[in-house]
């Protein structure tokens, strides 16, 4: 059961968290005074409501660039952590997700880093969910940052991935893009991997959307 708090009896980082990070940005907002950061989270399985999270990587992105010095990685621990398929892909048994540092810690501290940023991530609608789920679930508290989804954004500015109207479309995954875009992909199905690949995906989506629009980028662009 989630536990609700008042705004009054809401924790200290929350709190924070809440007063830094607006819903709302003004679209007009040059992108160059947007502060953006690229996450991943790996998680037990693919059920928002359900699964939970083993590990979560995000890599600040600063002036066009990828700040690799503050990238930070957490391990989740779970120590209920089911050794089920997922393992297949991500690589992190139960024994290793024992040892991980306890959820809520990597959630206050996550809330930090990410407070007053956009969030970008491949398919980023799963990873905030499930972050979401967990934030609910400790303290009652909505995940508040804006999102780009570097899949969707490859769907409107890459040729080889528009919408065809076709009804079992699927966005590209982080794989096709890179490829179609000449990228290294780094770390596969780790977050901290993903993290960075996206971060590079995002950075050259930009590039594409610079040169077609013969302008710069502003909030409204994404």
């Amino acid at each position: 059961m989630w536990n609700w708090f008042k705004k009054a009896d809401e924790p200290e980082f929350a709190r924070r968290y809440r007063e830094n990070t607006p819903r709302k940005i003004n679209r007009k907002t040059p992108a160059t005074e947007l502060q953006f950061i690229a996450l991943d989270a790996e998680t037990t399985g693919f059920d928002v409501d359900t699964d939970r999270l083993l590990s979560i990587a995000v890599v600040p992105i600063i002036a066009g660039k990828l700040d690799i010095e503050g990238r930070r990685t957490w391990l989740v621990q779970q120590t209920a952590s089911p050794n089920n398929e997922a393992v297949k892909i991500h690589g992190i048994a139960p024994a290793e997700s024992a040892q991980g540092i306890p959820e809520n810690t990597v959630l206050a501290e996550l809330l930090g880093v990410i407070a007053g940023k956009i969030i970008v991530g491949h398919h980023i609608g799963f990873d905030a969910g499930v972050i979401g789920a967990a934030l609910k679930r400790h303290w009652g508290v909505s995940l508040r940052n804006r999102l780009v989804d570097t899949a969707l954004m490859s769907m409107r500015h890459i040729d080889a991935f528009h919408r065809t109207g076709y009804a079992n479309q699927r966005p590209p995954s982080l794989d096709e893009v890179c490829q179609h875009a000449g990228l290294p992909v780094m770390g596969r199905h780790t977050a901290s991997g993903d993290a960075f690949t996206t971060g590079q995906l995002f950075l050259w989506l930009c590039g594409r959307q610079r040169v077609r629009f013969k302008r710069e980028l502003t909030a409204g662009d994404f």
